[in-house]
């Protein structure tokens, strides 16, 4: 790190606060805090959505596949695509017809509250646990360019994410994610120039050799579907339910499309991000690919391929620039999750019954116990961003099937929704140990918390315990 580098992360860190401080005077009420007013621009919800998902595991893990691998990993946006498709027609229209701040609202509308606040508990278990994870990438990044300490590393990104996230709100969050999106895969435009330019020869004739030797491989055709996550069927239809969960029933990415001013653009906002995101995942699987030439296939360590290169190759400038895009990518996961986590304690946990001051002090709150989740966290012998995929899959067939629940004109009691919640998220623990792909782990949860629901209640003796009425 040279000295323009250093002024390239401090006038990028300085400019982000600034903007959540000055944009911060506008929110009045919680809803302004929460939702920006319902005001938010369809495409910047879009890029926001975008930003918000890949984060830092793109910058980290995804160029990383491609140098130890080929481009599977792309089969999963495939099934993004198609996920979202389905969120925007049969989830969004509930959400927006019932006016909800909070998604799990809806739970609570069929189902009452305690169920809605038994969702909110998963969803915030499943939020801190997957975005420590996150940060622990972004901490990775950080410590290997500037050689900080990696307590540091994560203190910094902490802090000024802090500062500008309780101070502007969902807006400025929005706003902020828009920018540093366009940062970060400006990083990875610059880094695919740099090589080319180095190399000096045309893309064709670089990705030739790597073409021959089945490192550009999209389709895996691996007939193992239940073990390989990345064999074809097991990735498209794993990423179909993957979004599904993620953009249909965690709050942290409906939260954004919550923000639109209807339907119609939450729709475009939320197809769109599927298409951006298979754009994202192709380039920097190619950065991975052209990274691979550069370095004539040298192995390196796990997940560090791309900063060995900012770090080895990058001119000042260059690696300030690159380093900015690295924190872009980190800041705009860790503020959406503050906001959404902040959120869903306000809205679910007690009942809306918060000011503005105390939700910003509810956002300090989830804040710390972020950077304290990403500094508890370890490196382990999987990618990064594998790893984090994994974690969501946990339990997010447990809220799927509780939302496919909630459109059934069947009354049930708490007792069995809980009984098919935890028999959803029992099953994923055996799952793991029995070496099924985790690709599986959502079908299976969605199919087992629908039957376990159903049949505990048809167990239960007729009027032993009240109903749960919409």
């Amino acid at each position: 790190m040279q000295p323009l580098d250093y002024a390239i992360i401090i006038l990028f860190l300085a400019g982000n606060m600034l903007l959540g401080l000055w944009q911060g005077r506008s929110n009045k009420q919680t809803s302004d805090y929460f939702l920006g007013g319902h005001k938010l621009p369809w495409f910047m919800v879009m890029l926001s959505i975008v930003a918000t998902e890949t984060s830092v595991l793109t910058f980290v893990s995804v160029p990383g596949l491609a140098y130890r691998g080929d481009w599977s990993f792309l089969q999963l946006s495939f099934g993004y695509i198609v996920g979202r498709i389905l969120v925007s027609f049969i989830l969004l229209p509930t959400y927006f017809k019932q006016g909800v701040t909070s998604i799990y609202e809806v739970i609570g509308m069929r189902f009452g509250h305690g169920i809605q606040k038994t969702a909110s508990v998963i969803f915030l278990l499943t939020r801190i646990l997957g975005d420590g994870i996150r940060f622990l990438a972004t901490g990775v990044v950080v410590q290997a360019v500037t050689g900080w300490p990696l307590s540091l590393s994560v203190l910094v990104i902490g802090i000024v994410t802090l500062v500008y996230t309780i101070s502007g709100g969902l807006k400025t969050v929005v706003w902020l994610d828009s920018i540093q999106f366009a940062l970060y895969l400006g990083g990875g435009i610059v880094t695919i120039l740099f090589i080319l330019a180095r190399l000096d020869a045309p893309l064709n004739d670089v990705l030739a050799p790597l073409l021959a030797v089945g490192k550009l491989r999209i389709i895996d055709t691996d007939p193992n579907v239940l073990t390989n996550p990345l064999s074809f069927f097991s990735a498209f239809s794993g990423g179909i339910l993957l979004s599904l969960c993620s953009h249909g029933v965690d709050y942290l990415m409906v939260q954004r499309v919550l923000g639109c001013d209807g339907l119609a653009s939450a729709r475009k906002a939320m197809i769109a991000s599927g298409i951006f995101v298979l754009f994202q995942f192709a380039l920097f699987l190619l950065a991975g690919s052209l990274i691979y030439v550069f370095f004539n296939g040298a192995p390196l360590v796990k997940d560090r391929e791309f900063t060995a290169f900012i770090v080895q190759t990058l001119p000042a400038g260059l690696k300030g620039l690159l380093l900015a895009g690295i924190l872009s990518a980190a800041m705009s996961t860790l503020a959406s999750s503050i906001n959404s986590l902040a959120a869903s304690t306000v809205t679910d946990l007690m009942k809306g019954r918060a000011s503005l001051n105390a939700s910003r002090l509810i956002s300090v709150a989830w804040a710390t116990v972020l950077i304290g989740i990403a500094l508890a966290f370890n490196e382990n012998d999987k990618a990064i961003v594998m790893l984090g995929l994994e974690i969501a899959s946990f339990t997010y067939g447990g809220l799927l099937g509780l939302f496919l629940l909630s459109k059934s004109r069947r009354d049930f009691r708490s007792s069995s929704l809980v009984a098919g919640l935890l028999a959803s998220m029992g099953v994923v623990f055996l799952l793991k140990f029995l070496g099924l792909a985790w690709t599986w782990y959502i079908a299976v949860s969605v199919m087992l918390n629908i039957l376990t629901t159903v049949g505990v209640e048809a167990l239960l003796p007729e009027n032993k315990e009240s109903f749960a009425r919409k």
